[in-house]
């Protein structure tokens, strides 16, 4: 029997699940839920229904795992704690500070509904997550770099579009190549925000908008470019659907550490990811950990779980046999 996998909502990352669906043989697309009309709403697998949110708890007894994909400003933390009363979930909540707090809220209702809750679910958080846990264990006489692109920020690229007099916009977070190569090299810089990124926004103005005006608010805005070297490029709406239409992105997990009784020795661990979707990508990581959480509950534990609570044979198909001969 199939693991029969529901979607709430239907966007980039919601066709990102489907397609992973497709590509994991002991998967089956039994519902994508909308909060649109149904109607307008057209997906990829042929014979699969597609509802509005408002019957979601109707298919209670239809669905062993529901993925959720909406956005961790409003709509995750209250759908998760409240989705998890009825559904096995996973969940791509990626406000950093706040996973404690979501984490409490997923935990308490999957417990008293006896159900499983993954949340916080990707590649960072998610992959990267691990991969910082792993090089920590491994070398505790050390320091953490992370270093995010090239790749699309697409939330500063909506802020870029909410500027007045912007039609359209993508930002990229790049890495500061000299940053990246003092890291490899073991010499455990300090580095400030803006000796680590730069970012690079191509923007489409409205027609009459000021441009110099338009740069320098971007320049000077807080929390998203002001404490960054940002470089800014007006061009037409052809040249940035031609050239800017796709959401790639990636970066690099860091730890660079010392061994030895005189800490003598110097080592660097590096996790990197280069990705033409982020999304995609992103759908991948969370139905392995939909895998996952079907397993858990087979098992009959309950209650919200994190990357770092799972072990990675959960995530596989192949048998623990299948994998000490083959990987391991």
């Amino acid at each position: 029997m199939r693991i029969r996998i529901g979607i709430l909502g239907y966007g980039n990352l919601g066709r990102g699940i489907e397609c992973a669906i497709r590509q994991n043989a002991d998967m089956e697309l039994a519902a994508v839920f909308t909060r649109r009309n149904p109607a307008d709403v057209s997906i990829l697998t042929k014979d699969v229904p597609v509802c509005s949110v408002s019957e979601v708890c109707n298919w209670k007894d239809k669905i062993d795992v529901m993925i959720l994909c909406g956005g961790s400003a409003t709509d995750l933390p209250e759908q998760t704690p409240e989705y998890v009363k009825w559904f096995n979930v996973v969940d791509s909540f990626d406000t950093h500070a706040r996973i404690p707090e979501h984490f409490e809220h997923v935990d308490k209702a999957a417990k008293e509904s006896g159900k499983i809750g993954i949340i916080s679910v990707g590649w960072d958080p998610g992959m990267f997550s691990l991969n910082r846990m792993y090089a920590n264990a491994i070398l505790p006489k050390g320091r953490d770099y992370t270093f995010w692109g090239k790749g699309v920020s697409q939330g500063h690229s909506d802020a870029l579009r909410r500027i007045a007099g912007v039609k359209n916009a993508k930002q990229y977070t790049i890495p500061v190549e000299r940053a990246l190569e003092s890291v490899r090299a073991g010499e455990n810089p300090e580095l400030t925000t803006r000796q680590k990124h730069i970012r690079e926004c191509f923007v489409v103005l409205e027609e009459g908008a000021d441009a110099a005006e338009i740069e320098n608010e971007i320049k000077n805005m807080p929390n998203y470019f002001a404490d960054y070297d940002t470089t800014v490029h007006f061009v037409s709406e052809e040249e940035l659907i031609k050239n800017h239409s796709g959401i790639p992105h990636g970066g690099f997990v860091i730890r660079s550490g010392k061994t030895g009784w005189q800490e003598e020795n110097s080592h660097v661990i590096e996790y990197s990811l280069k990705l033409d979707s982020n999304p995609e990508f992103t759908a991948c990581v969370i139905a392995a950990y939909a895998r996952a959480a079907y397993k858990l509950s087979k098992e009959g534990q309950t209650g919200c779980k994190t990357v770092f609570d799972i072990a990675p044979a959960y995530l596989s198909t192949a048998s623990g046999e299948e994998l000490r001969k083959t990987l391991l």
